[in-house]
């Protein structure tokens, strides 16, 4: 047995001792963190502008910091990268992660010497907790791959800037180096096709044992091996591969495609990661949630989200939250981000400890004619008539189409299908219903006849990977929207 297998075991029940202690005490865990930032805060030009002085209890923080999404902040993050000192957080950051922006064109995130650890712990704790709760450490001496953007960073006034996975690609545990692929030169590689392509070169004949990214980039990825090689599938390339780590997406519409490329299931867990802090992690089984990561660094709001466009909503802390309700993701952190809304919404699946599920973006939704389809009704909709209907999905999106040539106004499902169902119309049929069912403002613009029930347009191999190309958003950490409320990916498409 190798060093690390013997020491990852008593390593990771010491980790997920301490994990205990603080999951239990959520309220005292967020407390503390809550002290933390205020006594960063007063350090601030933000926090002066904001009478941080004057914030001593969560009702104070509420009436001084208002809730922003990033044009709102944008102002004071300009200020960051344009090189001032003790704007958001005291000094300067030390990296600023980039993300692309909906609406702001390029996003800069900043990273502080205070808030790196929070993405290095939490994913090595996301695996230590498998250990513990598996005792499988055979993977910890093969190969293991980060499916990630180029580590190249540029300067921005002298802060390094590039992308959250080429960042964190600079703090690999020394240990893990010689188990890392692919090589520093292929992973500089911009151009993700043949960053890829020359990924499955470099790997094939490795001895590959543990596999991460965003679940359509890994399917690329399995792709391109299973071309290379002749053979089957990725079992037979790689026989010890058994553990999976992904995030970013909900993984259920590509668990069958990569299941099926795969030859055999595998071990996984989920993730949440994000540029603006890692948020939580799957600590048990498949299907139990995401423990929130609640000690490191970041004070967690949530906004109800069917209150989340009121001109005052409600803002609770994690003592206030409700199982199974929509809640929009509102993060305070030691990286400067204030009262800053990441776009997610999330679900409490349990409380003490507290996991989540992520259940859609708040600003990706349907709701042209009221109806207010989020993704997560659209993702359980696809995924039960998928059961009954067997197919095999490699990609889809949803938008309305308020204006149809002909007829009631429906929405519209893109659908790129690996394997088409026997019968496309009763498939579409039983998608229509689960909808219907998960969504009662949805069910009666059908019975009133408002809506028509939904059209599946079938999509060409390759379509998705086309549109995320042309768009510059091919590989790394870009995620295509499952939900539009508008027609623009929906026309590029056609």
């Amino acid at each position: 047995m190798s060093i690390k297998k013997a020491l990852s075991k008593p390593f990771a029940r010491f980790i997920v001792n301490k994990i205990k202690k603080w999951s239990v005490e959520p309220e005292k865990t967020q407390n503390i963190v809550f002290q933390q930032l205020i006594k960063g805060l007063r350090q601030t030009k933000f926090g002066i502008e904001h009478h941080a002085d004057q914030i001593h209890t969560y009702e104070d923080f509420k009436k001084n910091i208002p809730i922003r999404d990033y044009e709102d902040l944008k102002p004071w993050i300009e200020r960051v990268v344009m090189g001032e000192q003790d704007v958001l957080w005291k000094g300067k950051p030390i990296y600023l992660a980039k993300t692309s922006g909906t609406t702001s064109g390029a996003k800069y995130i900043p990273i502080t010497k205070d808030s790196i650890s929070n993405h290095i712990d939490s994913a090595r704790n996301a695996i230590l907790t498998y250990i513990n709760r598996t005792g499988k450490t055979d993977f910890v001496d093969g190969k293991m791959i980060f499916l990630q953007g180029s580590p190249i960073l540029t300067q921005k006034s002298g802060i390094n800037t590039g992308r959250l996975s080429g960042i964190v690609a600079h703090h690999v545990p020394q240990y893990l180096l010689k188990n890392r692929m692919p090589s520093w030169e292929v992973n500089c590689i911009e151009d993700w096709e043949e960053k890829v392509t020359q990924i499955a070169h470099e790997t094939l004949n490795q001895r590959m044992t543990l596999i991460s990214g965003i679940p359509p980039w890994v399917q690329m990825y399995f792709e391109k091996l299973i071309e290379s090689s002749g053979k089957q599938n990725i079992k037979e390339i790689f026989p010890d591969f058994n553990l999976f780590i992904y995030g970013g997406v909900n993984y259920e519409p590509y668990r069958a495609k990569i299941e099926n490329s795969i030859g055999r299931k595998v071990d996984s867990i989920e993730t949440y990661p994000a540029s603006e802090g890692f948020i939580a992690y799957q600590d048990g089984e498949a299907g139990e949630g995401l423990l929130m990561v609640l000690n490191h660094g970041i004070f967690y709001e949530f906004i109800p989200a069917e209150n989340y466009f009121d001109n005052n909503p409600p803002r609770l802390s994690i003592h206030d939250v409700e199982l199974n309700k929509n809640y929009a993701v509102i993060i305070n952190s030691n990286a400067g981000l204030w009262g800053y809304s990441i776009g997610d919404t999330v679900k409490f699946v349990s409380k003490y400890p507290h996991r989540i599920v992520v259940t859609g973006r708040i600003k990706h939704f349907i709701s042209a004619f009221g109806e207010h389809v989020i993704g997560e009704e659209v993702e359980a909709a696809l995924r039960e008539a998928v059961a009954k209907h067997p197919c095999r999905i490699s990609e889809f999106t949803v938008a309305p189409q308020v204006n149809p040539k002909e007829g009631l106004p429906y929405h519209e499902w893109f659908i790129e299908f690996e394997q088409v169902p026997e019968n496309l119309e009763a498939f579409a049929q039983e998608i229509d219903l689960n909808l219907q069912h998960k969504n009662v403002y949805y069910k009666d613009l059908i019975t009133g006849n408002i809506l028509k029930p939904l059209v599946i347009k079938s999509l060409t191999p390759n379509t998705f990977v086309e549109y995320m190309k042309k768009e510059g958003k091919l590989g790394g950490q870009n995620k295509l929207p499952r939900l539009s409320n508008d027609r623009k990916i929906a026309d590029k498409l056609l």
